[in-house]
């Protein structure tokens, strides 16, 4: 089986030092860090807002990094033009909402497939892999390789939140242990499905050291995109060890 990449997004450190102001911590050394412990890639989502990762945090990470470079962003015309500028590696486009803490979901392709794929053209032909960010549903699926996505990355998130209402226990942990194999089970099903259709799999979102492994054991998947999580345990550990410990999970499971 080949090996699962490790994308460490680095958002949540740009939060921290806007919550104050001024330069510190700065999003750039935290992407340097992570790339000498072993991450494979670094994930930044550029927000319409500007709520963490700033536009000179894009400059600064397309200057410093020797890995790849993964640029979330939403579908919008100021976002492709910024893309267009740095070409990254690849391009993640997701849904956003103003109102939101976090992304809450996964894209709607199938009711967009006209807009999508003329917004995601220019982005293919400029050299960027173009990745969509969708729930583990047939029709999303399907619709992402028909305006010629390369790449799905498939939204954990459901299956992390029903794990930690397990994990909580009380009257309900029966049905939320149901509802995260169920999920867990959408997900394989639909990385297969994926798969065969020839598009790159990817998944992301809420997953800790608790929810990986079983994510990271499906061969499908390629590359796991870990943020939150991540810079909150290096509060603790520091994260470099934060990093190095998800690289063992995740090799574990895929061994």
């Amino acid at each position: 089986m080949s090996k699962l990449r490790l994308g460490v997004n680095i958002d949540h450190v740009a939060t921290v030092r806007n919550a104050r102001g001024g330069d510190t911590p700065d999003p750039a050394r935290a992407a340097i860090l992570a790339q000498d412990a072993g991450a494979d890639g670094i994930t930044a989502h550029l927000r319409e807002d500007r709520r963490h990762i700033g536009d000179a945090d894009i400059d600064a990470l397309m200057d410093a990094l020797t890995i790849p470079l993964n640029f979330e962003m939403a579908a919008t015309a100021e976002m492709q033009k910024i893309a267009l500028r740095h070409k990254p590696h690849a391009v993640c486009i997701v849904p956003e909402k103003r109102e939101e803490r976090t992304t809450e979901g996964g894209l709607e392709v199938a009711r967009e497939e006209n807009h999508l794929a003329h917004f995601i053209a220019p982005l293919r032909d400029a050299g960027c892999r173009v990745s969509i960010f969708i729930a583990a549903d047939q029709r999303q699926i399907e619709a992402a390789h028909r305006i010629g996505a390369q790449i799905i990355e498939l939204h954990t998130g459901a299956y992390c939140d029903a794990d930690a209402k397990w994990r909580a226990g009380g009257c309900d942990a029966e049905d939320d242990l149901k509802t995260r194999d169920a999920e867990l089970e959408k997900m394989r099903d639909m990385a297969g499905l994926a798969q065969s259709l020839g598009l790159e799999v990817h998944a992301g979102h809420g997953l800790t050291y608790e929810t990986v492994k079983p994510v990271a054991a499906f061969p499908e998947v390629m590359e796991l995109n870990i943020g939150h999580f991540l810079i909150g345990e290096s509060i603790f550990r520091g994260l470099q060890p934060a990093i190095a410990e998800m690289r063992r999970l995740m090799d574990e499971a895929r061994a």
